[in-house]
C-alpha cells in the first residue's frame, strides 16, 4: 500500500517512515477520515490510545491503529521474572478503508485496491515493529525485519494458505469470521465489515479468542 505514516504514539516504525506535523493535534487525523474507526468492543476496559494513521499521495487517510492494553515497546531482553510474565500484553486493531483501484485526486498516479489481505499485511507488520528477537545484535535486525517484513507479505497474499486457520469474533455485536495465525512473535488477524473498511489486528499477551471489535463512536477515549 502506497502510504506514509504519521505517528501519534510513540511507535518506532512511524518514527523512521513519518512524522505527524508538529502542531497538529493527533486526533485530527483521525478526524479526518472519511471511514469509521474500529477498536475492541466494550468489554475491553483497559488503557486505549491513538497509535497512527496512513496518508495516501493525495493526503487521504487511508488506514490507521488504535492501541489497546500495555504501550507495545521494543526490546531484546526480558526485565524480569519469566519469559511470559515480561512481555507486553496489548492489543492493535487495523482499519483499512475498502476501495477499489482508483486514481488520485491530482492526476499523478493510482492507488492499488484494498483487501483483506492488506489489513493482514499491515497487522502482520505492525506485530513486527514491536519484535526483537531474543539473542539478535542490533545490526542484525534491519535485515530480520526486512526479510520478516517480506514474509509477512507472502502469508497475507495467501489467506487460504496452510498458515491460517479461521477464528469467529463478534464485529458491532455480529459474529463474524476472520484470518488468524500465530507466531512466535504474537498473533494477527485480518478479516472485513459491512460498513466499509477491512480489519486487521494484532497483540501479545492478550488471547486473541475474547475479544470483540465495535465502531468507536467517540474517540477521546483514546486521546
Amino acid at each position: 500500500m502506497e502510504t506514509t505514516q504519521r505517528a501519534v504514539a510513540q511507535a518506532p516504525a512511524a518514527e523512521e517512515d513519518g512524522s505527524r506535523p508538529s502542531g497538529r493535534p493527533a486526533l485530527d487525523d483521525y478526524l479526518l477520515a472519511p471511514f469509521p474507526w474500529y477498536g475492541l468492543d466494550a468489554a475491553f476496559t483497559g488503557p486505549r490510545r491513538l497509535m497512527q494513521v496512513g496518508v495516501s499521495a493525495d493526503g487521504t487517510i487511508e488506514h490507521g491503529s488504535l492501541g489497546h492494553g500495555d504501550e507495545p515497546v521494543v526490546r531484546n531482553e526480558f526485565v524480569s521474572g519469566s519469559p511470559e510474565e515480561s512481555r507486553d500484553k496489548f492489543a492493535v486493531v487495523v482499519t483499512v478503508a475498502a476501495h477499489p483501484e482508483r486514481r488520485l485526486s491530482d492526476g499523478t498516479g493510482q492507488l492499488e485496491a484494498t483487501s483483506v489481505s492488506s489489513a493482514a499485511w499491515l497487522a502482520g507488520v505492525g506485530l513486527l515493529s514491536f519484535t526483537w528477537p531474543l539473542q539478535m545484535d542490533h545490526a542484525l535486525r534491519d535485515d530480520w525485519l526486512e526479510q520478516q517484513t517480506e514474509t509477512a507479505w507472502v502469508l497475507a497474499d495467501d489467506l487460504s494458505g496452510p498458515d491460517w486457520t479461521t477464528l469467529t469474533l463478534p464485529v458491532d455485536g455480529v459474529p463474524s469470521p476472520f484470518h488468524y495465525r500465530e507466531s512466535e512473535f504474537g498473533w494477527v488477524l485480518a478479516g472485513t465489515t459491512s460498513r466499509g473498511v477491512h480489519l486487521g489486528a494484532y497483540g501479545r499477551g492478550m488471547s486473541a479468542y475474547g475479544l470483540g471489535f465495535a465502531v468507536v463512536d467517540d474517540l477521546t477515549a483514546y486521546s
